[in-house]
């Protein structure tokens, strides 16, 4: 058994490399044990972090997801030439998903064509997206870190949907004039009608997809 001082370090350098958030039974599987533990530790571990005298990270839990993440006050100050940047060929299928979210990524495929599949796959090995089972299809939502590369003040999915869809208004666009406006001049966007979220769908439960095989 891994003893609470290992448990936590293990803990904190998992969450750091992730790059996005993971729940506790992902992280009590990979680190075979308990949630409990896990809670207990992670739990710790926030506490201990909060208390570093001009630490730059904190421990979060987002909907019962847990994410390392730079400390807002800082997040500006990085230069730029430092932050994460999206490819611009991944911006469209990116603002579509925030948009729409939690978007059917069949939904997305309908707008955007096949090339939806390896966008996706791209964004979340980016740690931008989440991939959730529904049913036997998928949702897509967005990361905290998605919130902060684009500026977002938001963190939960439905609020960064809300910030984006308030930004498109503004500039008299719907999500698809948006997408392509952030795109690289190739997309070509269609409509397609939203994808109902299964009846009892719970994003903070639902299962995330971690292969790579297409629906």
């Amino acid at each position: 058994m891994v003893s609470e001082v290992n448990l936590r370090t293990l803990l904190e350098a998992t969450l750091f490399g992730a790059g996005r958030s993971l729940s506790v039974d992902e992280l009590a599987e990979s680190m075979q044990t308990t949630p409990g533990e896990i809670v207990t530790s992670l739990e710790s571990l926030q506490h201990t972090m909060k208390r570093r005298p001009g630490g730059a990270l904190q421990l979060t839990d987002v909907s019962g997801r847990w994410v390392m993440e730079v400390k807002p006050k800082l997040a500006n100050h990085i230069p730029s030439s430092f932050r994460t940047e999206i490819p611009q060929r991944l911006l469209a299928a990116a603002a579509l998903i925030a948009y729409h979210q939690p978007m059917a990524q069949s939904q997305l495929v309908d707008m955007i064509g096949q090339r939806a599949y390896e966008h996706v796959r791209d964004l979340a090995h980016l740690g931008l997206i989440d991939r959730r089972r529904d049913g036997l299809s998928r949702r897509l939502t967005t990361t905290r870190r998605f919130a902060e590369m684009f500026g977002c003040p938001y963190a939960e999915s439905k609020k960064v949907r809300k910030w984006f869809r308030e930004h498109a208004s503004n500039m008299g666009m719907d999500g698809a004039e948006l997408a392509a406006s952030l795109g690289d001049g190739d997309d070509d966007i269609q409509d397609a009608p939203e994808v109902p979220v299964t009846e009892g769908w719970d994003e903070s439960s639902a299962e995330i997809i971690v292969e790579d095989e297409e629906e």
